[in-house]
């Protein structure tokens, strides 16, 4: 068989097998081998691991896709000097995702604006970026999904969607009540996903102040109950970066305005 039948054969061969990355990249490789003279093993060895690196690229998008963030900003992104209360050594041990192969919960509880859902986001992208699957809703998009599929008879289906990935981030619990049959819907998430799946909860609320959020407190307790059980707790006390921000502009309205009317 002469070298073109050869190298066509080879062509046919990765178009069966599906290693797409690997054909695109056959013609460059030949061409550097020639120059290179690499052993067998080491060609073949550079050559599938073009094919490996696509295929990690196409599960890591995936991944994202399925995770649904609102923002990819990373936790070397977020500012620990802005939050100094924050216990940074305990976010540094989250970033492990050693509670993540526990199967343990965490909840990030402070006031608006301090940086919780991006803190958990930021976890929540190093547990993608680790091979695992993760998504993100908030608290009141998952009790509207949780009661149209009441409606609409797709109850275990929804149910066993909640339960799929190994970390489910519900932000924003506490901003809007949980009335009806929202608060047995979110428990009963919490119940599906209890020892099997972590959970990252964030909530404006104090745990004392749970009973606000739900009709029946027996409901809360019950949530807590098996939230915490296996969990790390993060309060976040401080100021808020949007305020903060707002402030900043206040003052340098201020100061612009103050040197205009001095220079009038």
């Amino acid at each position: 068989m002469n070298k073109h039948a050869s190298y066509q054969d080879l062509r046919t061969h990765l178009a069966y097998l599906k290693l797409a990355a690997v054909a695109e990249h056959l013609p460059a490789a030949l061409e550097q081998a020639e120059k290179d003279k690499p052993g067998y093993t080491q060609f073949l060895h550079d050559l599938l691991q073009v094919e490996v690196d696509a295929t990690e690229q196409r599960r890591l998008a995936g991944r994202m896709r399925f995770a649904g963030f609102p923002s990819t900003k990373t936790l070397e992104e977020f500012d620990f000097t802005a939050q100094p209360g924050i216990d940074r050594a305990l976010v540094n041990e989250l970033a492990t995702l050693r509670f993540v192969e526990e199967k343990a919960n965490l909840l990030l509880i402070g006031p608006p604006g301090v940086g919780k859902t991006m803190l958990a986001i930021a976890l929540g992208l190093k547990a993608v970026e680790a091979g695992y699957r993760v998504h993100y809703t908030t608290a009141a998009d998952l009790v509207a999904r949780t009661s149209r599929a009441a409606d609409q008879g797709r109850w275990e289906n929804t149910m066993r969607f909640w339960a799929g990935p190994q970390v489910l981030i519900v932000d924003e619990l506490g901003y809007l009540p949980m009335a009806g049959e929202a608060g047995s819907h979110l428990f009963q998430v919490i119940t599906r996903r209890y020892l099997h799946g972590s959970v990252i909860l964030t909530t404006n609320r104090g745990i004392a102040e749970w009973g606000t959020i739900f009709e029946d407190t027996t409901v809360a307790v019950a949530i807590l109950d098996r939230l915490l059980h296996y969990a790390t707790v993060l309060q976040i006390d401080g100021d808020s970066y949007r305020l903060r921000g707002h402030r900043a502009k206040l003052a340098q309205l201020r100061a612009g305005l103050n040197t205009t009317n001095a220079g009038g």
